[in-house]
């Protein structure tokens, strides 16, 4: 269930991530309201996902999910840069992900 709720914490990571752009400066309502109620809930999974993954797994995968989502958000919606070496460095984060997932035990130890 942890690292479920952790992918979840990430995909809303990508939410607020990209809210920013919209809230510019926080001076429009509405995204800035998304994008604080996205940041909450992310935050608050992450937080729940820690009962049970290790941090430094939890932290490493939320965290490279964000970049990984952002990332491709702004590629296909941004138009930004999407060459050969982008790409590799993408995938790059992406195994680092699937490898601190599959070396890891879902218990903490305390």
């Amino acid at each position: 269930m942890g690292w479920i709720v952790l992918v979840i914490a990430g995909l809303f990571e990508i939410v607020w991530a990209v809210g920013l752009k919209h809230t510019e400066g926080f001076t429009k309502l509405w995204p800035s309201v998304i994008t604080i109620t996205a940041m909450w809930i992310s935050f608050g999974c992450l937080s729940y996902a820690l009962k049970t993954i290790p941090m430094g797994n939890a932290y490493a995968v939320w965290t490279g999910i964000g970049a990984v989502g952002v990332a491709i958000v702004g590629i296909v919606w941004f138009n930004e840069v999407a060459d050969i070496k982008r790409i590799a460095c993408i995938g790059l984060i992406v195994i680092g992900i699937v490898g601190l997932k599959l070396l890891s035990s879902d218990s903490v130890v305390v």
